[in-house]
């Protein structure tokens, strides 16, 4: 027989998990988390729309590249930001492959020389930052993936659009792991 048991939230604290495991020894518990009910998902055209905010008038400055993404984020809710990281982090590991960092020009991933993983990161968000149709561009053709060039600012945008919303630190993990070699599939032999 299942339970539901619904608890705001704030309201959770050691006591109240002491209470239901005395009145649920043997129960597994399962969270679903409702928040935000007045604001909806940040969708992928979302997204892009935010991608599409960057100001490439400014190249050479990330932050001023930046500012107009950022702005937006801070001006939304706080679950936007972390849709957006959740989306982001889909895309950076869409591109975390083998045959992808093969095509990244002189820092090219290669069997006899060293490979940053850190740069392969930065030129994953360089084809995110660059929009939905590059991104698609790239996504079916690996020789598509830029050559020497990076952006690396772009991994940081929910972090600092969080810190300055909320003014605390940012500790959230988002959906996919974003570092190199984490996309196993597209690793393999």
């Amino acid at each position: 027989m299942t339970t539901t048991i619904k608890l705001p939230l704030r309201s959770l604290n050691v006591e109240k998990v002491r209470d239901l495991q005395e009145k649920y020894p043997e129960a597994e518990i399962s969270v679903d988390l409702n928040h935000d009910r007045h604001h909806a998902s940040l969708s992928e055209s979302g997204f892009w729309h935010i991608i599409s905010l960057l100001d490439w008038t400014k190249a050479g400055d990330d932050e001023a590249v930046l500012r107009p993404a950022l702005r937006f984020l801070t001006e939304g809710s706080v679950r936007h930001i972390f849709d957006f990281a959740d989306i982001l982090s889909e895309k950076l590991f869409a591109l975390d492959g083998r045959i992808y960092a093969q095509h990244i020009g002189n820092a090219a991933w290669t069997r006899d020389k060293y490979f940053s993983v850190d740069n392969f990161l930065y030129v994953r968000a360089c084809v995110v930052a660059n929009g939905e149709q590059v991104f698609n561009q790239v996504l079916n053709n690996p020789s598509e993936m830029p050559k020497d060039i990076t952006f690396e600012a772009l991994i940081y945008l929910p972090s600092d659009a969080y810190e300055l919303k909320m003014g605390k630190p940012y500790h959230y993990s988002p959906a996919f792991p974003i570092e190199t070699y984490s996309n196993k599939d597209h690793w393999e032999n």
